[in-house]
């Protein structure tokens, strides 16, 4: 009896680049691309690096994302990305400009500018888009007023948060239900269009052809064994946080402690003393009372004065 190979997990980053960044797989890329960015694909070509063992175990800008060519033109960029780190927005602006820049040379025309896109796929919700229910977002620059108008089509962001996308059925996002759910699970099955079967159908087969590569799997391996070590390490720092903040405020706890107790010891040493205030206070009238009789005796006999007792 033969035992089927365990699927691996399309949602890691080496293997989806796999499935949608290499030579001879652009017709997945494509039909993927055609659910998402709203342009018009003849033809796309994928950059191809080669992914060396010391690059799984690191995080090397450009290493693990996809970098394809639409009509010999435009340039997008696609990651998949597992472990939160923070820094997705600043992450995908610092993409986008790099594959923008690199079109021309210094004192090319600027004319020579083409349109740039990333798509950035997430397993996780971005803290600045938790308002936003849509699984799927587009960004543009727009003035701040009239949002309809765009001041230029040469950026274009489209961010896919997976969690939003298992929650929500909105109509826009049907297209990329099967491509999500493929994503999720692959033996899941969905109802779909003719060209995305066709296409899910052939990442499947990328797939399961991965899956049963011994080396392919040390490499997968590798990868989801950083993604796990990311993931404790960040872990570990949101607990080290918690601990750090339990213990601030114990420490402010028994600071508040002290000082309501030193409060409560002034506030006894304050009543204590008018007593003394009060005998001090007598102490001092009887003798202004002793000096003014001496000077009334002194006045009215001073001869006597001498032998006055006070």
């Amino acid at each position: 009896m033969l035992i089927e190979t365990e699927l691996l997990d399309p949602k890691n980053d080496y293997v989806f680049k796999r499935i949608f960044g290499r030579a001879g797989n652009e017709k997945i890329t494509k039909q993927l691309l055609d659910t998402i960015i709203k342009e018009k694909i003849n033809e796309i070509t994928v950059d191809e690096n080669p992914i060396l063992e010391k690059d799984l175990m690191d995080d090397k800008l450009g290493i693990i994302d996809i970098h394809a060519k639409i009509n010999k033109e435009m340039d997008i960029d696609i990651e998949m990305q597992i472990v939160d780190r923070h820094n997705a927005e600043k992450r995908i602006m610092y993409y986008w400009s790099m594959l923008y820049t690199k079109q021309i040379k210094a004192g090319e025309d600027y004319m020579k500018l083409n349109k740039t896109i990333v798509v950035l796929i997430v397993d996780y919700e971005l803290e600045n888009l938790k308002k936003i229910p849509k699984s799927f977002t587009k960004w543009q620059i727009r003035e701040e007023e009239y949002s309809t108008v765009i001041l230029t089509d040469i950026l274009e962001i489209c961010i896919i948060e997976l969690p939003k996308a298992k929650k929500n059925t909105i109509k826009t996002e049907q297209a990329l239900k099967p491509w999500i759910a493929f994503l999720e699970n692959p033996k899941e099955v969905v109802e779909m269009s003719k060209e995305n079967t066709v296409a899910i159908e052939k990442a499947k087969e990328v797939l399961k052809e991965i899956s049963e590569d011994e080396h392919e799997r040390y490499l997968a391996f590798l990868r989801q064994k950083y993604i796990m070590d990311q993931k404790a390490i960040e872990q570990a720092g949101y607990h080290k946080g918690i601990k750090a903040r339990n213990a601030k405020s114990s420490k402010a706890i028994i600071k508040r402690r002290n000082r309501h107790k030193n409060h409560i010891k002034n506030n006894r040493n304050i009543r204590r003393r008018p007593s003394k205030i009060k005998i001090n206070s007598i102490q001092k009238i009887i003798i202004d009372i002793k000096t003014i009789s001496t000077l009334l005796f002194t006045q009215v006999n001073p001869k006597r004065v001498l032998f006055c007792s006070i």
